[in-house]
């Protein structure tokens, strides 16, 4: 038995959704409305997440003097700087609440387009919405596959430089920073392990992300922790 197996009920609800909807509409259509759905429900917390990531950054000179008054007591360090966040009401975690929510629907979408099921036998432009690219056959298959490939690859690479412009505005870089913009196309070479059907969530979860991140994050620098979520 799968670990994922405790997934299951919450997969039967996603699955009764999307099939509903693809009684009207074609599936792929259904997968892309259900996970627009979803992540519309989780814009609330991606703006507080915002309000967090930009207060932080208001605070980063402080956090500097701070990290530099107490350069040789990392125990003194981390009090100044619990005693500085409270004061400001503002959480050193902020940015990566929208991550940690996306984790259980990520999981739940992922049992539900790897475990067989009737949506995987529908089809995306001739393509069995269950195929994995290696079992793929014919210049059209490999086509439409490469399409969703070289359209996560385009979203990627919009994160990339967006997280090369914040890497470059940090006062004090972290450690690993100049790796982090590269684990932006990390969704491509994941949808080459996923069958078509969960290569087109990847897609439609990225280009939110991307286009959420570009308006809430508008006029900034900021590459907040969610933006290597998938």
């Amino acid at each position: 038995m799968s670990v994922l197996s405790v997934l299951d009920p919450a997969v039967t609800v996603a699955h009764a959704v999307v099939s509903a909807i693809a009684h009207v509409l074609p599936t792929a259509l259904a997968i892309v409305l259900f996970v627009l759905a979803v992540r519309l429900c989780l814009h609330p917390l991606a703006r507080a997440a915002a309000r967090g990531e930009k207060a932080r950054s208001k605070l980063a000179p402080k956090v500097a003097e701070l990290n530099k008054k107490h350069r040789n007591s990392p125990e003194k360090a981390r009090e100044a700087l619990a005693e500085l966040y409270r004061k400001e009401q503002v959480s050193p975690f902020a940015g990566c609440l929208p991550m940690l929510v996306q984790i259980p629907f990520f999981s739940v979408m992922y049992r539900l387009f790897t475990t067989p099921n009737d949506l995987l036998d529908h089809t995306l432009f001739g393509v069995p919405l269950g195929l994995h690219v290696g079992n793929a056959h014919g210049a059209g298959q490999f086509a439409v596959f490469g399409l969703l490939y070289a359209g996560l690859a385009a979203v990627g690479y919009v994160n990339y430089r967006r997280a090369r412009r914040a890497a470059a505005a940090q006062t004090t870089p972290q450690p690993g920073a100049a790796l982090l913009p590269y684990l932006s196309f990390a969704s491509v070479l994941f949808a080459v392990l996923v069958p078509m059907a969960a290569g087109l969530y990847l897609l439609t979860t990225s280009v939110w992300s991307a286009s959420e991140r570009a308006w809430l994050y508008r006029g900034t620098n900021q590459a907040p922790a969610a933006a290597l979520a998938l």
